[in-house]
């Protein structure tokens, strides 16, 4: 049986719909504090960060031998009243890891997993459509980018090595605004209708562990890029998934912009 952790955005319900499409209905786990957008009947789980060893004994328990963590999920407020038994003897690792940044906390996370017997997979490996290959899937690039794109990776590999953020805003080869913890969306979102022309650049960390953790792009992302004034998306081949692919292929193509799956 697999688990599907589903944090929230349009990932965890897609992920559902495939399985069960498959017949193989995942079993929904969803963090107390922040229910997913999965809707419809699945066998579901509710658990918290303080009862995380109860929650994976039960896991075991009935069954599961499979995870896949997708969607977004913040750090929620940890009660210590509410630790466990069981979660006790895992809070000095997960404070430590958590003191290295997002990519930290989650490779202690996945041993965590692992160590009790428990397979971590990634959405891509669920539905390996969600990364498309290389190629250009509408609109026309602009002659120029070959220097957008340098800048991009310069500018990946500085944010990987203090570990913020997956995307950046380009324009005529220099970085207009970089992702930070916020996301994609508020970084679009700070450029509204200011991007003049740059595109945006989404690509994994380097060293990014991508099965709980790949970028992403959706038809919102398209949609933002177009309020801000952007000409096009560019994201890195076999590192980002691209859901629901038509619609935002089709919203850009609508918009005049381009989108890049670049090799």
């Amino acid at each position: 049986m697999l688990a599907l952790i589903a944090g929230q955005g349009g990932l965890p319900p897609h992920l559902a719909r495939v399985l069960a499409a498959r017949g193989e209905p995942p079993l929904v786990c969803e963090m107390e504090q922040f229910p997913s957008d999965v809707t419809g009947y699945y066998p579901r789980l509710t658990f918290r960060l303080e009862t995380l060893g109860t929650f994976l004994a039960r896991l075991v328990e009935i069954g599961v031998t499979q995870v896949c963590m997708a969607g977004a999920v913040r750090r929620p407020e940890i009660d210590p009243a509410r630790i466990d038994a069981l979660t006790a003897s895992l809070v000095p690792r997960l404070k430590a890891a958590m003191a290295l940044g997002d990519d930290g906390t989650l490779r202690e996370i996945i041993a965590v997993f692992e160590e009790y017997g428990l397979s971590v997979i990634g959405a891509y490996q669920v539905d390996p459509d969600l990364v498309p290959r290389a190629g250009v899937l509408c609109g026309t690039l602009p002659d120029d980018i070959a220097a957008d794109i340098a800048a991009g990776q310069a500018a990946l590999a500085r944010m990987g090595a203090a570990d913020l953020g997956q995307a950046v805003i380009l324009r005529a080869g220099r970085v207009v605004a970089q992702e930070d913890d916020r996301g994609t969306a508020a970084l679009l979102a700070g450029v509204e209708g200011g991007a003049d022309g740059g595109l945006l650049y989404k690509a994994p960390k380097p060293g990014q562990d991508l099965r709980v953790d790949m970028p992403t792009i959706g038809p919102d992302t398209a949609a933002q890029a177009v309020r801000a004034g952007l000409s096009g998306i560019v994201v890195q081949a076999g590192g980002v998934i691209v859901l629901d692919r038509a619609a935002l292929v089709a919203a850009l193509n609508a918009a005049g912009l381009f989108l890049w799956v670049h090799p």
